[in-house]
């Protein structure tokens, strides 16, 4: 029962959704080498993900579909976070810590504004997964609505989500899920944890994954730390019914990863990673910057997730116009160290050389 999907289709690697360096070219160029390819859609309206959807179904369509039916073969994933409420108090004053910043990049703190920063999954996301019925919807940070996670299953549709937690796990299954992502401590980008904001509860990959693996009656991808053959080899030893890699395909050829960042995760920059909120409100693996050394990396003063994603955007924008990463989100996991300037296709090959 556990890998009763996974029998049926060949995938044993997944590339991880990364909002900010990637669109549909680098979910159909893992696809066609025989992975799994993601999109991200949390940072994108409606008609941007419709048009990336439509975009990968015309480049994979001469590629074999026997095993997908008439479902699009991709994961598109989605935050499932409940939006805070306005916080004009708190923004002003995280606001005000910034100004001395601000002000040495010629930004008018009058002038920086507020916004939602990432979009929950909603009603208008269910109706383009009706319309386009990909194979895998995923989940960051639980699920979403028990109706809409029904709608998308008798569509036939899977549905996956992520855990820091054995907990988490157990919650997921019992709630519907048809799989879940072990997300361990290296994986970069956000925690996808949601029962709770303990970071003391969050443990590495090797640690975490057997632990899901014996707890659940679902099939377990491991994510977190995975960039080589052998890594891929051990999370398979280990339960896993496949990997979910992320980092390894920020500086392939395909992804959209800014030059700042594709510099630092080929530096020595790369070895020093930390989880940080500043960017966005919510713990999330990055490397190490001046705005994360002078300000955090947890700082409890930062406004809540999404939306401390508002005051950082300036300066952001002000130092890479610059040629400086000073205060960009440098998504990575602890390992770096394998990261190439290569096709997605070649990556992929090289990862799936451990799966026996």
């Amino acid at each position: 029962m556990r890998n009763s999907w996974f029998d049926t289709h060949p995938i044993r690697l997944v590339q991880a959704p990364m909002a900010g360096s990637q669109n549909h070219r680098l979910a159909a160029a893992v696809f066609k080498a025989g992975g799994l390819g993601s999109l991200p859609a949390a940072m994108l309206h409606a008609e941007q993900l419709q048009q990336e959807l439509l975009a990968f179904q015309s480049t994979i369509e001469l590629s074999p579909k026997t095993a997908w039916g008439r479902l699009l073969p991709i994961n598109v994933n989605f935050f499932c976070h409940m939006p805070p409420p306005s916080q004009p108090e708190r923004e002003a004053a995280w606001r005000l810590k910034l100004a001395p910043v601000y002000l040495a990049h010629r930004i008018d703190p009058q002038t920086v504004g507020s916004g939602p920063g990432r979009a929950p999954f909603n009603a208008d996301s269910l109706k383009l997964m009706g319309q386009f019925k990909p194979a895998i919807v995923s989940f960051h940070f639980g699920l979403p609505k028990a109706q809409w996670v029904q709608q998308l299953k008798d569509w036939g549709i899977q549905i996956w989500s992520s855990a820091t937690t054995v907990q988490e796990a157990q919650w997921l299954e019992q709630h519907g899920a048809d799989a879940v992502i072990a997300q361990g401590l290296e994986a970069g980008g956000h925690r996808g944890m949601f029962l709770t904001e303990d970071l003391s509860t969050q443990v590495g990959t090797l640690s975490l994954l057997p632990q899901i693996v014996k707890a659940v009656n679902l099939p377990v991808i491991a994510a977190g730390g995975i960039s080589s053959a052998a890594a891929v080899s051990a999370a398979q030893s280990l339960g896993a019914s496949a990997v979910q890699v992320g980092t390894a395909f920020l500086t392939s050829h395909e992804a959209t990863t800014h030059a700042l960042h594709r510099q630092a995760l080929m530096s020595d920059a790369a070895r020093h990673t930390a989880l940080t909120n500043l960017f966005s409100g919510r713990p999330a693996r990055g490397i190490v910057n001046k705005f994360m050394n002078d300000f955090g990396p947890l700082n409890p003063e930062a406004p809540a997730f999404p939306l401390a994603t508002a005051a950082v955007a300036p300066l952001r924008a002000a130092a890479e116009s610059q040629g400086s990463s000073d205060y960009s989100p440098l998504w990575s996991g602890q390992n770096a160290s394998d990261c190439e300037a290569l096709p997605a296709a070649d990556i992929t090959h090289k990862l799936l050389q451990g799966w026996a």
